[in-house]
């Protein structure tokens, strides 16, 4: 049965606050850098958009001093676009290939993303949660957060309980990311890992940085779990880890 609001017992896990959003991004990259030198096998789950490129880098420029190594890790995507081959630069998927995958020694076999190019995407969302089942569970889930609290692409009003499925995308979504489709009109719909999926990482850290992220993590962090706020129901989680710059956290 599916919760729309109720007030938790517990109270707001306390973020790490850095000075600026490079800060906050070394911060979570060093905490993935950590995890897969103790676990060379981990399974790592990772976000795109522009609050994790420098986490990206960070992590390339580590592998490249030879201070890591990526060669057994396998990884999950949160999502991707549906309707967009794989070699289009809005796709997900070109994205991790030019921000991270092409620059590490990570196996392409064991990076995974929904298809967004299938026939039938309810199918393809069904083939990625069972993926995640089986190669799963996520060690480590890196999450942002969207401008009315979505994480993934579990837009406000999506279930608690939900899976690996085709969602469409709000306005305000739609308009935070036209800026990566400067030549073309932004898909409006993608497979997103749902928000139980979510939840079975055994360990979150969600990156949040910028003045416009403010209002989001507060709402977050207000003790509420609802569907108006998917982020929220990262309370029902006990291994989670709030990173922000100071622009994120002044709602606080």
């Amino acid at each position: 049965m599916t919760t729309t609001s109720r007030k938790t017992v517990k109270t707001a896990p306390e973020p790490r606050v850095e000075i600026n959003a490079n800060e906050a991004a070394l911060t979570v990259a060093n905490c993935i850098i950590d995890l897969v030198r103790q676990k060379p096998d981990a399974v790592l789950g990772l976000a795109t958009g522009g609050t994790m490129e420098p986490v990206y880098a960070h992590l390339v420029a580590t592998y490249r001093r030879g201070e890591v190594s990526f060669a057994k890790v396998t990884s999950f995507n949160l999502d991707e676009y549906v309707g967009l081959p794989p070699s289009h630069p809005g796709s997900y998927r070109s994205t991790m290939n030019r921000l991270f995958f092409d620059h590490v020694d990570i196996d392409p076999s064991r990076t995974h993303l929904p298809d967004g190019m299938a026939g039938d995407p309810e199918s393809a969302a069904t083939a990625y949660e069972a993926d995640l089942a089986r190669l799963g569970p996520v060690d480590l889930q890196l999450l942002g957060i969207g401008r009315n609290g979505h994480i993934g692409f579990n837009e406000p009003g999506s279930a608690l309980d939900s899976r690996t499925r085709q969602v469409e995308l709000h306005a305000s979504t739609l308009e935070a990311n036209r800026s990566f489709f400067e030549c073309g009109t932004v898909p409006h719909h993608a497979i997103t890992m749902g928000i139980a999926s979510i939840l079975d990482a055994r360990r979150i850290i969600v990156l949040a940085t910028g003045e416009a992220k403010a209002e989001a993590v507060s709402t977050a962090l207000s003790g509420t779990v609802s569907e108006a706020c998917p982020a929220s129901a990262l309370f029902l989680h006990d291994q989670v880890e709030w990173v922000l710059d100071k622009a994120a956290a002044a709602g606080l």
